[in-house]
């Protein structure tokens, strides 16, 4: 491919196309919609975003200051201590935390998240869906649409919201939206809050609960209830709503971080497929086997997303960040081994099941066994400056597995 047509299907300032998943349009000036949504950053009045904020939360403070004022959906990694450290420390909230276990936990993520409800002094719901039924549908997923982690993010969008209906605690704060960061799919000023459609349509690829039980597999009722979302009516009766602080908050992912690695003892860890070693610390799956599928179904990974948002904040050129695509985009699975161990899946099965799901817009199989890539960063030539780039992520811990050939289901207290 030419690099004219290259450029038309790219945008001119960071690394995503036209074939971004969550859907991206470039403009006239050759910039996505993400990057003009990101420029907003920069014009806002973040003061009055912050009262506008204060306000928006004060109807849901408890009277006598007993009660629980809001939710907040938690993890050992990404960003929950700075959503905790905003609703507790600036916003003066007290938050009911709520925890998905995913099962592909690392022992500095159990750690993180011991340390987090320590730190902050906060109650914490952890929901522990029977493992076998995670097993069942984590391979149903990867079969149908290719997919390790949907029941991840079922999980992590659903038990926030079941736990307000049955606690009655209308108000769940989450962090940044995926599509306002990534794409521009909405504006900041929109305050745009979390849905159902969205869920479904993006989070959790079209798929709901119930469509995952099908005549042709063995997932029943009983695997798959607890992610489903409430109706309606049972919503409505509590008046449950889920702001993103994002919308009223300067989002840096690197800053913020940073903060809280100085601040609370957040730990980080370094990834062999991206230069970022702050985001999530708390999976051994996220940014080793998911993220290959990513490459293979999307033709870019996580560290592409990493590389934009650090050009968006000025901290990389464009072509620094394609050098550190071309880095770590397609570096060797560390954990593969723990993950066939866990789902009870021979590796060379596992790698026919992942090429079934490689997008030809992508991959090329000239012949059995072999795979050409086409994603941009091999169409675009390489420069002086792909050599020494330095991102400026810092990690202070590690992801080592100590021996150990399984995941963490439940962790203990941090002392």
């Amino acid at each position: 491919m030419t690099n004219a047509i290259t450029h038309a299907m790219a945008c001119r300032r960071c690394l995503y196309t036209r074939r971004h998943p969550l859907g991206l349009v470039i403009d006239d000036e050759g910039i996505c919609s993400g990057c003009r949504i990101h420029e907003e950053k920069d014009r806002l009045d973040w003061t009055a975003r912050e009262a506008r904020l204060r306000q928006l939360v004060a109807p849901y403070r408890s009277p006598g200051g007993g009660a629980y004022d809001c939710i907040v959906p938690v993890s050992g990694g990404a960003d929950s201590y700075y959503v905790v450290h905003w609703v507790k420390e600036r916003l003066g909230l007290n938050p009911l935390l709520v925890h998905y276990n995913t099962y592909y936990n690392t022992a500095l993520g159990i750690r993180n998240l011991a340390n987090l409800r320590i730190r902050f002094d906060c109650d914490i719901l952890v929901q522990n869906v029977n493992p076998e039924s995670v097993r069942r549908i984590t391979r149903a997923t990867l079969r149908q649409f290719g997919s390790v982690y949907w029941h991840c993010l079922a999980g992590q969008t659903v038990f926030p919201v079941q736990t307000a209906v049955r606690y009655r605690i209308p108000l769940i704060i989450w962090g940044a939206h995926q599509g306002l960061e990534q794409v521009g799919m909405f504006s900041h000023e929109h305050e745009v809050e979390m849905s159902r459609r969205y869920r479904r349509d993006h989070d959790l690829m079209g798929r709901e609960a119930d469509d995952l039980l099908t005549l042709f597999d063995t997932l029943t009722e009983d695997d798959i209830w607890q992610y489903r979302y409430p109706g309606d009516d049972d919503l409505d009766a509590v008046g449950v709503r889920g702001i993103y602080l994002g919308n009223f908050v300067r989002w840096d992912p690197k800053a913020q971080h940073e903060a809280m690695m100085a601040r609370h003892a957040y730990g980080t860890a370094p990834f062999a497929r991206t230069f970022d070693c702050y985001d999530h610390v708390d999976s051994y799956v996220y940014m080793d086997i998911h993220d290959q599928l990513k490459l293979y179904k999307h033709g870019y990974s996580r560290v592409t997303d990493h590389a934009c948002r650090e050009i968006r904040h000025g901290r990389l050129t464009r072509e620094q960040g394609l050098a550190l695509v071309r880095r770590h985009e397609q570096a060797p699975l560390q954990h593969l081994d723990l993950f066939c161990h866990w789902l009870g899946v021979d590796a060379r099965a596992l790698q026919f099941i992942l090429d079934q799901h490689r997008s030809p817009d992508h991959w090329q199989q000239p012949e059995p066994g072999r795979w050409i890539f086409s994603g941009p960063s091999t169409r675009e030539p390489a420069t002086a400056s792909d050599a020494g780039v330095d991102a400026g992520f810092r990690a202070n811990d590690t992801l080592e597995r100590g021996g150990s050939r399984a995941y963490i289901v439940v962790g203990k207290g941090y002392p």
